[in-house]
């Protein structure tokens, strides 16, 4: 295992297509018609969170799944992960003084 694939914690792998979750990676499919379906049907059963067994946790992973293929979503992902980086860099420095 390459060390960029390690340090990875969250987003889609571009080379191998698999979301990655921490130590988890989950493939996608090849068709982008039933990648867009994926992520519609996670982020509707996120809205129904509150049911047994479905949870709001599938929305953002829904908007993961959406982001590979609808640009628009992927420009506001981006836009969050740059933000955390900075927030999170903010937060690490303010600790060292």
């Amino acid at each position: 295992m390459t060390n960029s694939r390690k340090e990875r914690h969250f987003g889609i792998d571009p080379q191998t297509r698999e979301i990655v979750l921490g130590k988890w990676r989950i493939n996608l499919p090849d068709s982008p018609a039933l990648r867009i379906l994926v992520g519609t049907l996670l982020i509707l059963g996120g809205v129904l969170g509150f049911l047994p067994v479905l949870g709001f946790w599938m929305i953002p992973l829904g908007l993961l799944v959406l982001s590979h293929d609808i640009p628009a979503i992927r420009r506001r992902r981006r836009k969050l992960a740059i933000w955390w980086a900075r927030w999170r860099g903010q937060q690490n420095s303010s600790r060292k003084s």
